[in-house]
């Protein structure tokens, strides 16, 4: 059973920065979160620009339940300037790499493995397709449900794994984000091959509640947890980027 929940970025990278902006939030602010906060870095991708946006990165944070969250949000907000004052150079270094962002809270669908899990488990994909889907209000739940079993069932028949399944908080129930690890390009291909014939669909019996889907690909960070098997840690921090 998975209690904890997730916030989930897509930030809008300035110029040529998305390399160092991506270790700098892995090398140079997860050790802090993991130390101050309890938060984990369940991963850091780069969006794959011919499928979306560009140049943005998604960022995946790990928190200890919605009290953990809670804590976190006091520690950072509870202050004049609404930032951590002790995190001042950092903040300075990250405005300078990127310039804005979406954020959104996300719940786990109680299948859903946290990181340390998923690390153990040696899960990890050549390419990650993420998809944020719109149901019915008062949905989300019963899709996500559908998705797993249909995912299970699909697995042999395609190779993606889905690794996360959330729906997101005040958000009327009604939104979801899948992500599905891919052991390679080609097991991508052949997935939307299929799909754009009309061959066979990734997803089956849940597909009928969907009332809108969009699904980009996404490149590990050289430090995304998904890619070294752990977290990131103080030794990985590197002048160039500081």
């Amino acid at each position: 059973m998975n209690d904890k929940v997730y916030i989930h970025e897509f930030i809008h990278i300035t110029k040529q920065n998305r390399a160092r902006y991506m270790h700098h939030m892995t090398a140079n602010w997860s050790p802090i979160g993991q130390e101050q906060r309890g938060q984990l870095c369940y991963g850091v991708w780069g969006l794959v620009g011919s499928t979306g946006p560009w140049p943005q990165v998604v960022n995946i944070w790990e928190e200890d339940g919605f009290a953990g969250l809670a804590s976190s949000f006091r520690l950072e907000l509870g202050n004049a300037g609404l930032q951590d004052p002790a995190l001042a150079k950092w903040w300075a270094a990250a405005a300078d790499l990127r310039s804005g962002g979406v954020d959104r809270i996300l719940v786990p669908h109680p299948g859903t493995r946290t990181i340390e899990e998923l690390c153990k488990d040696g899960v990890r994909g050549e390419v990650y397709a993420h998809e944020l889907v719109r149901v019915s209000p008062g949905g989300a739940r019963r899709f996500l449900d559908a998705a797993m079993e249909d995912a299970a069932a699909g697995r042999d028949r395609h190779g993606w794994q889905l690794v996360g399944a959330w729906s997101t908080a005040m958000r009327n129930d009604q939104e979801c984000v899948l992500l599905w690890a891919i052991p390679t390009w080609e097991d991508w291909a052949g997935v939307e091959a299929d799909e754009a014939q009309g061959r066979s669909r990734l997803l089956d019996r849940s597909a009928v509640m969907v009332r809108d889907r969009e699904r980009v690909l996404l490149a590990d960070a050289p430090l995304c947890p998904f890619k070294t098997g752990r977290q990131p840690s103080r030794d990985d921090r590197t002048d160039w980027v500081d």
